[in-house]
């Protein structure tokens, strides 16, 4: 039996008009123009006044992440992006932005239910705002990518129109979905094996297993083998492996230097646990927290105030693992206005549940004051919970990069029409490709903007004012 074409509600046919409406006012063509900067603008100094607020012995290190090449530059530089985004016209069709929706900000996961999903993994930087701005970050960082991996410009605006168009025809696709059928919506890897091993074959091997094992290997048990060792007394405590990781006893200059390892612990756990809700609370009651360690994550984030805390169950054997993350103003918010929530944790934890499928069952946030009047927030959750993400090799060819960015591109549309009006953004997107060809227009822009952008960057630490890293510092691959 031919099921009946749903007839949209009177309430739909409206987010349909406006969708139409605001083609009108802002074609899809303006999308794809890169405004021009002021004269004085200086995207050095965006970066030093971030790295003002981070630790400062860190700093070095991030840049040093950034320097590698001009895809960590990008993934670096998400303000100078948001600068460009607030200057050009905009949709004012708002969804829960990821805020920094570059392709490494994708990936696969654990859900609570212990099923590999792949989602958006990376909220820092959520904000409401429009659609526009993730899909201009995406594909902005697909070719980029492609440009140091030596792709053709024929090949990358291959890469960048696959991704445009997915994202209109997924979004369309959702527009017409039931509410209900839309929230309960994922990408469970296992379900799309098959579809998964054609996007990612290459000569006959299928590395999307690979990526598998090694998702699901990666847990808390894991984790501890890497960053823990057995002390004289038989306790597991954190390695000191500076600066990527360092006890909380070893920090002898940071703010919890005052305090003694048990109390900093009891502080953490107390104000984490108490906006928890109640049957996660009883779960970590079930558990000990055994120490505390910061460690270095990330590209951007280097510099923030990130630790890990160590738990340990009945059994030796039995660790969890947490993460906390410092979290501050989005990059966005300089362009969209503040978050409506009162803590910068509380805006990334709200965030992550709007775009996730299935959040981290341990997602929380909290505030801590590390001496008076000095309070600084965070969100906690689980470290390496079946987190992996393809790591394409400098060979790659460009079909797969275009497969994946394709599925980010489909994953990013179904996170938007969870928070936004999604049957506005369809209609204004239209059936033509018009507006994937903007996306092209923008990302060969993002381009040339970003490698300006990379070379002053360059100089500056050729020259002294940015500070460099100290010989021997431990760095992430470059992409």
């Amino acid at each position: 039996m031919v099921e009946p074409t749903p007839i949209p509600t009177a309430a739909a046919q409206a987010s349909i008009d406006e969708g139409k409406q605001r083609r009108v006012a802002v074609p899809r063509r303006l999308l794809g123009e890169l405004a021009p900067r002021m004269a004085d603008y200086d995207p050095v100094a965006t970066l030093e006044r971030q790295s003002a607020a981070r630790i400062q012995s860190l700093v070095p290190l991030r840049y040093d992440r950034m320097a590698q090449s001009e895809f960590t530059f990008l993934r670096g530089a998400a303000a100078t992006m948001a600068h460009d985004l607030g200057s050009a016209p905009t949709t004012g069709l708002t969804v829960q932005l990821c805020g920094d929706a570059h392709f490494m900000n994708f990936g696969m996961y654990l859900s609570p239910e212990r099923h590999l999903v792949f989602d958006v993994n990376d909220f820092d930087e959520t904000l409401p705002g429009p659609f526009e701005w993730d899909v201009k970050r995406l594909v902005a960082s697909c070719a980029v990518a492609g440009q140091v991996w030596n792709f053709s410009q024929f090949d990358i605006e291959k890469i960048v129109l696959a991704a445009a168009s997915q994202y209109r025809t997924a979004m369309a696709r959702f527009a017409g979905m039931p509410n209900l059928d839309m929230w309960y919506e994922r990408y469970d890897v296992k379900e799309h094996i098959d579809d998964l091993r054609l996007m990612f074959n290459r000569g006959g091997k299928t590395p999307v297993d690979d990526l598998i094992a090694k998702a699901e290997k990666k847990n808390s048990k894991r984790a501890a083998s890497k960053l823990t060792e057995f002390d004289d007394a038989g306790i597991r405590r954190f390695r000191n492996e500076p600066p990527v990781i360092v006890p909380l006893t070893k920090l002898l200059q940071e703010p919890y230097a005052s305090w003694t390892l048990p109390q900093a612990i009891r502080r953490v756990m107390a104000n984490y646990s108490d906006g928890l809700e109640t049957d996660r609370r009883f779960f970590l009651n079930t558990m000990t927290a055994t120490d505390i360690a910061r460690k270095v994550v990330g590209v951007g984030s280097v510099g923030t105030r990130c630790y890990v805390v160590l738990l340990e169950g009945n059994y030796i054997g039995e660790p969890l693992i947490l993460q906390a993350k410092e979290a501050v103003p989005s990059v966005l918010e300089a362009h969209l206005g503040p978050s409506q929530y009162p803590t910068s944790g509380a805006r990334v934890v709200a965030g992550q549940r709007l775009m996730q499928a299935t959040p981290d069952i341990f997602l929380g946030h909290y505030q801590m004051e590390f001496n008076p009047g000095e309070v600084y927030d965070f969100y906690m959750r689980q470290l390496h919970d079946g987190k992996a993400s393809p790591a394409f090799d400098i060979d790659v060819d460009e079909r797969p990069v275009r497969r994946y960015a394709e599925l980010c591109a489909l994953t990013l549309a179904r996170a938007h029409a969870r928070s936004g009006n999604r049957a506005a953004i369809a209609a204004y997107l239209g059936s033509s490709d018009s507006f994937d060809r903007a996306m092209v227009a923008w990302a060969l822009s993002a381009v040339e903007r970003n490698r300006d952008d990379y070379k002053k960057f360059m100089e500056a630490i050729d020259s002294g004012r940015l500070p460099r890293s100290p010989e021997g510092t431990v760095s992430s691959p470059a992409t």
